[in-house]
């Protein structure tokens, strides 16, 4: 797509609150991934949309015409497009000020642990956990380069961070250990202004939730609708936490919908 005027400042200008950077959403051409990068397009950031479809990423970016936006298509799994995204990000915009590391899959639903293939559970690991580093390694080398140092990750982990659902095992393991990927970034980061958080997602209504209005197996064994929240909320959190100055973090921060069953009993 035809480039457009950038409208963020000088790009060795340090970022503050009163100006947006340059941001790359991974996962970008859809649900979250798509509702964060027009929340930061319309705010005046420059926002890099990377996922694995050029056309999702390029109606992505159309949603939100005032911003300025790249489109790169990019698998996360793979070291070389991981490689060449954030290359194409600074040759474009001179430097990278946040990440959110958004690409992730369910993987098969409804599969019982002794039944999940070995390719499948490759696949999730080598998509949530693996691309979540490579992302994260690349802009982590860029932000402890650049000038002025620093910049801001932050991880989507989700509510199976902290609580399984029933035949999620590939699932649930890469978001747990996604909590522990964010702990490591967030302490190695101090010393080079780099800041690290996650977001745990609960219910946010998108096309991959959208089973949860008609219904979702239990932990009980019972098939019952769960409550949903606008993806616009987790949208407006996540640029709540990017846009807060370096010396501050939201290490972890839940968003949910108020009456999902996770908080005690449901």
């Amino acid at each position: 797509m035809a480039d457009r005027p950038v409208r963020c400042g000088p790009m060795n200008a340090k970022r503050t609150e009163s100006r947006p950077g340059i941001a790359v959403v991974t996962g970008a051409g859809s649900g979250i991934g798509r509702a964060v990068a027009v929340e930061l397009l319309g705010a005046g950031w420059s926002v890099a949309l990377a996922g694995r479809r050029a056309q999702t990423l390029e109606e992505t970016a159309a949603l939100a015409p005032e911003g300025v936006s790249l489109t790169v298509p990019t698998d996360v799994s793979r070291p070389q497009d991981v490689d060449a995204l954030f290359s194409a990000v600074v040759d474009r915009f001179g430097r990278v000020d946040l990440l959110f590391n958004n690409a992730g899959t369910f993987g098969p639903g409804g599969v019982p642990v002794e039944e999940l293939p070995y390719d499948a559970w490759r696949h999730v690991v080598d998509t949530n956990l693996n691309g979540a580093f490579l992302c994260a390694q690349a802009a982590y080398r860029r932000m402890k380069e650049q000038d002025p140092q620093g910049g801001r990750i932050i991880n989507n982990g989700s509510i199976s961070a902290h609580t399984p659902r029933p035949h999620s095992v590939a699932y649930t393991a890469t978001k747990h250990a996604l909590t522990g990927l964010t702990k490591s970034l967030s302490l190695d980061g101090r010393p080079y202004g780099i800041a690290v958080g996650q977001i745990d997602i609960g219910n946010a209504a998108t096309d991959m939730t959208a089973r949860m209005q008609t219904g979702a197996l239990q932990a009980n064994g019972e098939i019952a609708p769960e409550p949903v929240m606008d993806v616009a909320d987790v949208a407006r959190t996540v640029r709540h936490m990017a846009e807060l100055p370096l010396e501050a973090n939201v290490q972890f921060a839940t968003v949910l919908a108020t009456a999902m069953p996770y908080v005690g009993r449901g």
